[in-house]
């Protein structure tokens, strides 16, 4: 006997970790009360002050001063035929879609296009233009309207719309958000691939980079849209009165010694309905193509 036991003889069984079986248990569980109950009040908290604008557009001035009211009126389509009357509302809608569209089609492109390049291709100095990008971010977009709208004023384009479409083409945030993305998304071998099949760079952009890019670019192009959609001051400040975007043309309710908040109100809740339309259309394509892409990876 050498005191040495063989091991053999006795097989180890593994040790059985505190809490194991109820964490990977609880891992594949369904959520409980209180998952859904905090859902339920940030879904609550999150609704309620479009709800407590439509109660409030749709009765009097009066039921602005009421307590948490919940019951809407019967005012609602009054007051919406007193705000069509009082601005120009149909031209300002259009002036609104024709300005957030074409924004939202700009900044998708070519934040894409910049946001591929900063991922995917190698060249000098992309490291420090990068940077650039990322440090515009931080200055604030108020310090940039005094010379903008100098510039604006040099090339004859104040009052027009083009004076609100072209500042905002292409976003830092647009081009950060979509680097951030595609730099992961897409592996440098299938890239490889594509160029020894013989494919340039933009047919590798086009069949490569757009199918993966989707659900970024639709998230993109919804948060565009309604950044552009509510812009009040940019607006405000180079466009006429004459020819203004839903914003501006809404801010006309307000004017004068007496305002009336549920004129102003019911303004607002026709200003939403095309974000909301958007939301609903927009956001099932933006799931399906967050879950195909997922089955494929």
């Amino acid at each position: 006997m050498t005191g040495i036991t063989d091991a053999r003889a006795f097989p180890l069984r593994p040790a059985k970790r505190k809490g194991g079986d109820a964490g990977n248990a609880g891992i594949g569980s369904k959520p409980g009360f209180l998952s859904y109950g905090i859902l339920l009040a940030v879904l609550l908290g999150s609704a309620y002050p479009l709800w407590w604008s439509f109660v409030v557009g749709s009765g009097t001035n009066a039921t602005r001063a009421e307590t948490f009211p919940l019951i809407p009126g019967g005012n609602f389509f009054a007051n919406a035929s007193q705000v069509l009357g009082a601005i120009p509302f149909w031209q300002a809608l259009g002036n609104s879609l024709i300005v957030s569209s074409i924004i939202t089609v700009s900044v998708v492109t070519f934040s894409t296009l910049a946001g591929y390049a900063f991922a995917k291709l190698r060249f000098r100095g992309r490291d420090g233009l990068m940077i650039f990008v990322i440090a515009t971010m931080a200055i604030p977009t108020q310090l940039g309207i005094i010379p903008l709208f100098i510039v604006m004023r040099e090339l004859g384009w104040t009052g027009e719309l083009g004076a609100v479409i072209v500042p905002t083409l292409v976003t830092a945030f647009g081009v950060f958000f979509m680097r951030q993305y595609l730099v992961d998304v897409i592996p440098d071998e299938l890239i490889e691939a594509a160029r020894v099949d013989g494919a340039n760079q933009i047919r590798t952009f086009i069949n490569v980079a757009i199918p993966a890019a989707r659900p970024a670019m639709a998230i993109l192009a919804l948060f565009t849209f309604m950044m552009a959609w509510t812009d009040y001051l940019w607006p405000l400040i180079v466009l006429d009165p004459t020819n203004p975007t839903l914003q501006t043309a809404l801010g006309q309710l307000q004017s004068g010694y007496y305002v009336d908040y549920s004129i102003v109100l019911a303004g607002a809740i026709l200003s939403t309905i095309p974000l909301l339309i958007l939301f609903i259309v927009a956001g099932r394509q933006l799931i399906s193509g967050i879950m195909q892409g997922a089955v494929k990876g």
